[in-house]
């Protein structure tokens, strides 16, 4: 059976830009163009904003994808060429979140859930590939469960958000407003958008942006000299500007303070220079968070994740021996089912040799010719027993050298075919 090979170019090697360039086809044209190399009789391509793999079974394998990536004008200096063993371990620790920008995110595994079913879709995926990203997929979800390896915000927008849910026992019916729509301010938008939120509040200098994210959001633009007129009627602010001076003073927020009849404010400053006077938290019922706290949020949550990934080394690396295994049954099973269509030829011959000679005789009717139905496949079954036995012993010892000795001995071509044999379409759902 043909082993797997791969090629990854990812963020540790090309930017953006680069990655872009190398796939200047559709994951599906691209799939057919590969699919039809020859030695290629399975592929999977993985494509996201940090990475662009490919995945083939071939048994020539490394020529195939270097010479590919020559074609699709790829620098090879950009790429990673993996041969069996390091394309699965690579998939695995991909799977679980290891290979990406933010150890441990959970996007990944969709990702390559949806290229496992392109490649379905597209009928380039057989038994090998299969198997392998069917475990991948198990694995990331078992890393997921059995470990915090996704636990925690690792950004400065993301720990805005889990900060202010942690401090309020949830956003759930909370107004929330946001000031500045730069890129922070929007990953934070985003991030409050499935909070199910009473209201959300966007102001910016540019209102135009703000009514445009307020759109895309649900939420309602409010011009930036309302900002303390609307301020009465938030739980939350988190302001994120690039002003570089105060937007909101301890005196601002003081006049809103009466409407809000002791209702507490929970403000949260990620600007840099800050947007909220620091003496503000000295005002009863306000608490005033900075950035420099949620780095530290941000900070504990990578350690925790470091530390975690320990863990899912340990999954990946257990889940290999069991992957490999199964690779070598199915090797087993594959020579077993070549040698018993090889012995059931040669009994289908031999007694419809001996069929013919009695007709000749004219002394043979159905009763004699089911005998002789019986007679061979009993004969033929008991042959192949004991190297069944052998065979598959062999596999769960990692005994290659008996598989393919007996494979030479019958003649069977153990590697794999262009077929997609296995029911991945019953598995994906």
């Amino acid at each position: 059976m043909n082993e797997i090979s791969s090629m990854v170019i990812s963020h540790k090697k090309a930017t953006v830009a680069e990655m872009e360039c190398a796939w200047p086809l559709s994951a599906e044209e691209m799939l057919q163009k590969l699919y039809e190399k020859e030695f290629v009789y399975e592929c999977v391509i993985l494509k996201t904003c940090n990475r662009a793999e490919i995945y083939v079974v071939s048994e020539r394998g490394s020529s195939v994808l270097f010479n590919f990536s020559k074609e699709m004008g790829v620098e090879t200096r950009i790429v990673d060429f993996y041969d069996h063993d390091e394309s699965l371990e690579h998939l695995l620790r991909l799977s679980c979140g290891l290979e990406s920008m933010i150890v441990g995110e959970d996007q990944i595994l969709g990702q390559i859930k949806d290229a496992y079913t392109l490649a379905v879709k597209q009928k380039t995926i057989g038994r090998v590939l299969d198997t392998a990203f069917t475990k991948a997929i198990q694995v990331g979800k078992r890393a997921r469960t059995e470990t915090r390896i996704n636990k925690g915000s690792v950004s400065i927008g993301s720990a805005a958000v889990e900060l202010a849910e942690d401090c309020l026992g949830g956003l759930e019916g909370k107004s929330i407003m946001v000031i500045g729509v730069g890129e922070i301010g929007i990953l934070v938008a985003r991030a409050l958008a499935d909070k199910n939120l009473d209201a959300i509040y966007i102001s910016n200098r540019t209102y135009k942006k703000a009514q445009d994210l307020a759109y895309e959001l649900g939420g309602k633009a409010i011009q930036f000299d309302s900002i303390v007129s609307h301020l009465e009627k938030a739980d939350v602010l988190i302001s994120a500007t690039g002003a570089p001076h105060y937007v909101l003073t301890k005196a601002t927020v003081e006049k809103s303070l009466p409407k809000r009849n002791g209702k507490p404010l929970f403000m949260v400053d990620i600007a840099n220079p800050r947007d909220i006077e620091e003496s503000v938290n000295d005002l009863d019922g306000v608490t005033l968070c900075n950035i420099d706290n949620l780095r530290v949020i941000s900070e504990k949550t990578l350690k925790m994740r470091n530390e975690e990934a320990k863990k899912v080394v340990d999954i990946i690396n257990e889940e290999l021996i069991l992957l490999n295994k199964q690779f070598k049954r199915q090797k087993a099973d594959y020579i077993v089912a070549e040698l018993y269509k090889n012995v059931y030829g040669i009994r289908e011959e031999e007694k419809g040799k001996a069929v013919n000679k009695f007709r000749v005789k004219h002394t043979i009717g159905e009763f004699e010719e089911n005998i002789l139905e019986n007679l061979t496949h009993a004969i033929a079954n008991q042959i192949l027993a004991e190297p069944t036995k052998i065979l598959r012993n062999a596999a769960e010892q990692d005994n290659d050298e008996l598989l393919e000795a007996v494979a030479k001995v019958f003649n069977i071509q153990t590697d794999s075919i262009k077929s997609n044999d296995c029911s991945c379409e019953e598995k994906n759902k």
